[in-house]
């Protein structure tokens, strides 16, 4: 059985596409200070992109041009769009503490900017919904040993679009678990 953790493309014309674009950074806004993690989904992101480009312009943009070490912790509007930039100094925890996720009608964009949060991946063919939606967030049941873990560091961020199911603020292996992260829900668009 192969393992799935995020939407699948077929399309290699797209898939080709997508890779080029992110490549090129177009995208960025001015934006250099931090390059998508590997596990960021390109088509998912180039497709999002386009269809919203105001907010994620915007998003970038307010990444640029913000002091993310020294901004007080809390709520952020974005200028010019509904987007809200939360600003959380925040601690890590066992992996026995923190729920899995994922959401229908937004992206979690998630930058650390101050030390390192591990985050997890959950494998769609043994996770199962333990909950009923609510707003927009469902939680999984999962099997750990499909989990596949990656720790952040401040020159990648993470998206997490809805067919990432994810675990947050997961322990590391060392001995500092405070961080600073930056978590922008974007709009979804269908």
């Amino acid at each position: 059985m192969a393992q799935v953790y995020t939407r699948q493309c077929d399309d290699e014309k797209l898939v080709r596409k997508a890779q080029s674009w992110l490549n090129q950074g177009k995208w960025r806004n001015g934006f250099q200070k931090a390059m998508p993690h590997r596990s960021v989904n390109a088509v998912d992101f180039y497709e999002q992109y386009r269809k919203n480009p105001k907010q994620w312009k915007a998003l970038f943009r307010w990444l640029e041009e913000t002091d993310l070490l020294t901004i007080a912790k809390g709520k952020h509007p974005i200028e010019g769009t509904t987007l809200v930039a939360s600003v959380e100094d925040s601690q890590n925890q066992s992996l026995l503490k923190r729920q899995s996720e994922s959401h229908y009608h937004h992206i979690d964009f998630q930058y650390v900017v101050k030390g390192k949060e591990r985050f997890g991946l959950i494998d769609h063919e043994t996770s199962t919904p333990n909950v009923e939606w609510r707003d927009d967030v469902i939680h999984y049941d999962y099997d750990v040993e499909r989990a596949i873990f990656y720790d952040s560091n401040p020159h990648e961020f993470f998206i997490f679009f809805p067919d990432d199911w994810h675990i947050a603020k997961v322990e590391n292996d060392t001995d500092n678990q405070q961080i600073r992260v930056i978590v922008i829900k974007v709009d979804y668009v269908e």
